[in-house]
């Protein structure tokens, strides 16, 4: 039995070039769309950016997309607290020049680094908080903790270094290694007599800084209770977790009168709610 051909037809050399063509198209407009939604999400940065390069008002970062992130985070947030934090890699800052992040965003607070470990001390510790002082910007000073070391000399170096006064804000425990002789558990005991010895001498809780991932594997079942500065620099985060009291959102600030990159900082509430964080007055 013979069977009638089929009406389908193989599209011809013409045919299959159209439909080629057809389809670039469609992924094209696609892609056309994907830029606009990202150039209208990105807007207020990438508006900063080429105002700032039409007036040459100042030197912009070598890699743009930083401050364009940046200053969209913040526009978003523009409700909250801003602060950076420093150390010696900052070297020499003119502190009378620091006043706003990217020109634009008033900066309220500064954390900067006192002591690292059982000995060490920031080179610029007393230089940074000393030209701190007196000024309408709340300052902090934080110790990074080594786990190889004893933490008990820890914060006793810390306490020998940092002379807080009342209206400063908490010490800040940085830690963000892995221990290479002694168990996490050993690492968390550690941790716990570090900020019991700050507190009993401060009369303050202390803040716990350290990353995402670091604290949520380790650390979060036992130190909920403490205030948490989180580092976090996704380019996909966008908003802090309502846990996280202090985001550290970016490592690559522009700030007027400190020479390349800072770290940026946002408290996660009002500046009132910061206020009440601070070393008492007696």
């Amino acid at each position: 039995m013979v069977r009638p051909k089929s009406k389908r037809t193989k599209l011809s050399g013409k045919g299959k070039m159209t439909q080629n063509i057809r389809w670039i198209w469609i992924v094209v407009v696609v892609l056309m769309f994907f830029l606009c939604l990202i150039g209208w999400h990105y807007r207020a940065g990438i508006i900063y950016y080429f105002r700032a390069a039409a007036s040459k008002s100042k030197s912009l970062s070598k890699d743009a997309k930083y401050d364009i992130r940046n200053i969209e985070i913040m526009s978003k947030h523009d409700d909250k607290v801003f602060g950076i934090d420093v150390s010696t890699y900052q070297e020499e800052i003119d502190w009378h020049k620091v006043n706003t992040i990217n020109d634009q965003f008033p900066i309220d607070f500064v954390f900067i680094r006192a002591t690292m470990g059982e000995t060490g001390v920031d080179s610029r510790f007393s230089q940074n908080w000393t030209k701190m002082h007196n000024r309408a910007i709340l300052r902090g000073a934080y110790h990074y903790f080594r786990p190889n070391e004893n933490s008990m000399k820890q914060a006793k170096n810390f306490i020998r270094k940092v002379k807080l006064q009342p209206g400063d804000l908490p010490p800040v425990l940085d830690i963000e290694e892995h221990p290479r002789q002694q168990p996490m558990d050993s690492l968390r005991v550690g941790l716990r007599r570090w900020l019991d010895e700050v507190e009993h001498h401060y009369k303050v809780k202390p803040i716990i800084y350290s990353g995402d991932k670091f604290y949520s594997d380790f650390l979060e079942k036992e130190f909920s209770s403490y205030t948490l500065w989180i580092a976090n620099y996704n380019f996909w985060i966008e908003s802090p977790k309502k846990h996280w009291a202090f985001w550290q959102f970016s490592e690559k600030g522009t700030v007027t009168g400190i020479r390349g990159d800072v770290d940026l900082n946002i408290y996660n509430g009002k500046i009132e709610e910061l206020e009440s964080l601070l070393v008492p007055f007696k």
